[in-house]
């Protein structure tokens, strides 16, 4: 359920907090007041494309937040998968900020997030119902996926996408190996080559870093053979000069004489004669790792041929040396599976025969399934649409048989006939506005068993009908309201009157600023909004009667408000 949405700096709102319930909330407002910037908000929140223009006059960003609570077990799985967790008492914070400078980010409980996240988080928790190309109903897609929903055909279209999925992979191994003789040979000679060029090569794991470390090492042999040199001479000095050993070795010879007289000097003394011994050992290693500095050009030589060959080998088949060996696995494995191809190529022909009957007969069981669903939902809704005022539409499912595809081998279109006698054609060619709109609310009225916990957003759904079907039109709100939270924006009275919850939307100028709000309406105010859409202009105490009358009807009064 949506229960609170900000909105900063879109359009003509500059800050505006809305505290929805559930049941059915319903938002009107005179022409131009903002309704439709609502709308906007919520689908920049839900991912939607939006634009900077949506920014208000002044301002460098705006900013969507909507808090949902008892979010459903759908909505929990699509945040684990991608990688976030919903609270533990089943709360979701989205956030979404657009910058003027063409950057903006997005938030999942305070979490950066991408808006395809957004996106894919939104299709879980809200289906917004809009007027003409907006609606559901014209997206190709949906008839089948209505059709999955009343038939309860989710587990049975999973198990056919599985299979479905596996066929394609076949497909696509088969593919791969189906060469002509040309390519296949061509591609022989050419791993072959690549082989046997590796293998001449003798490449051992850890050399390449081995002969590195060599070069260098090569590379400034004097500066190292004179480093080792120098150390020595200043531990045990030269022909010219005594070094630090002999030093030591005085001090503690002084030191050992004197002991007889001070007692408390031996303990001095021992560790001036353990350190002679340290630096005597010191002295030995200096001249033994400075023996072994060596410059040999001819080593070298051999080194940087060696180093060269493997650079080679690298810009043809690696950036590493770990590169080169994958290179030589995968080229053993490609010759391996070219040259075991035709034999391959026999075993998936037949794996793909068998894979192919399988998703048929499962194609076709979803596809029976589907017809009988489509009989239900037929009778269903034409029931709905007979109390929508709509009695004499015809309401049909045409099931042609196509491809496989990922969604079985049908492709399901809904057709109307508006009128005795016409023909049949698709909704998007016939069907007006305000007949889109009680097709829909017909449509959600039969699925009001799935997708619970998803908010439904009816956008103007009165365009174009009014009196009787205005009435009609809000009861079956209200009806669908009983078991899941329903916002809808309206200019009908009749709607407005039966909405469990009233906001009104309110444009004003301050200082020379257009400001639009949104207020909670008690009795009182709901009294007064009706009046004002009964009457158009003037508000007068008929109107205000008719008004009070609507809300009675309705079951609101002045006390229980």
């Amino acid at each position: 359920m949506l229960s609170q949405l900000y909105i900063e700096n879109i359009a003509v709102i500059e800050r505006v907090t809305i505290d929805f319930s559930n049941q059915l909330n319903v938002l009107t407002g005179e022409t131009g007041a903002g309704k439709s910037i609502l709308i906007d908000a919520i689908n920049a929140i839900l991912g939607q494309r939006t634009s900077r223009d949506l920014i208000r006059t002044g301002a460098s960003s705006a900013v969507v937040s909507a808090l949902f609570t008892e979010i459903s077990g759908e909505t929990e799985k699509t945040l684990e998968s991608l990688g976030f967790n919903a609270d533990e008492d089943r709360t979701l914070l989205l956030q979404r900020e657009i910058n003027s400078s063409g950057k903006g980010s997005c938030r999942v409980n305070g979490r950066p997030a991408t808006v395809s996240v957004l996106k894919e988080i939104g299709n879980t928790l809200i289906t917004i119902h809009g007027q003409n190309e907006n609606y559901e109903l014209l997206n190709a897609d949906i008839p089948m996926q209505y059709l999955d929903d009343i038939g309860g055909l989710s587990s049975q279209l999973e198990e056919y996408r599985q299979a479905y999925y596996g066929l394609k992979q076949l497909k696509k191994e088969m593919d791969a190996l189906s060469l002509d003789e040309s390519q296949k040979a061509r591609q022989i000679d050419l791993l072959t080559y690549q082989l046997q060029e590796l293998e001449a090569a003798d490449l051992q794991r850890g050399e390449l870093e081995e002969l590195v470390n060599k070069r260098t090492l090569f590379q400034n042999s004097e500066k190292i053979a004179l480093a080792f040199q120098e150390a020595k001479e200043a531990v045990s000095g030269n022909e010219d000069s005594t070094g630090a050993l002999q030093a030591l070795q005085a001090a503690a010879d002084a030191i050992q004489e004197i002991v007889p007289y001070f007692k408390e000097l031996q303990s001095l003394s021992e560790r001036l004669s353990a350190l002679t011994y340290e630096l005597d050992d010191c002295s030995e290693e200096l001249r033994s790792y400075g023996e072994q500095i060596e410059y040999d050009p001819n080593e070298l030589e051999a080194i940087e041929e060696r180093l060269d060959l493997y650079y080679r080998l690298m810009r043809k088949y690696g950036n590493t040396e770990d590169e080169l060996f994958d290179y030589y696995e995968k080229a053993q494995s490609d010759l391996e599976a070219i040259t075991l191809s035709d034999e391959r190529l026999r075993e998936l022909h037949k794996e793909y025969e068998q894979a192919e009957k399988h998703s048929q007969a499962l194609a076709q069981k979803l596809s029976e399934a589907r017809k009988k669903a489509a009989k239900i939902f037929v009778g269903k809704l034409k029931a709905e649409l007979s109390f929508l005022d709509m009695p004499g539409l015809r309401f049909l499912v045409r099931q042609s048989t196509c491809d496989l595809n990922r969604y079985g081998c049908d492709e399901i279109q809904f057709l109307i006939s508006a009128n005795p006698g016409e023909p049949p054609k698709p909704l998007s060619k016939i069907a007006s506005g305000g007949e889109l709109s009680r097709i829909m609310l017909g449509v959600k009225t039969v699925l009001s068993g799935s997708n619970l916990g998803k908010t439904m957003i009816f956008d103007e759904i009165d365009t174009g009908i009014s009196g009787s079907a205005a009435q009609k039109v809000g009861l079956k709100l209200k009806e669908a309201a009983a078991n899941r939270q329903v916002l809808c924006v309206t200019h009908s009275a009749q709607i407005a009157a039966l909405g469990n919850h009233h906001f009104l939307i309110k444009k004003e100028v301050r200082e020379g600023r257009t400001f639009t709000g949104v207020y909670p309406l008690d009795f009182e105010g709901r009294k007064q909004e009706l009046a004002r859409m009964i009457s158009g202009v003037k508000v007068t105490d008929l109107t205000l009667k008719n008004a009070e009358e609507m809300l009675a009807l309705a079951g609101f009064s002045n006390e229980s408000s």
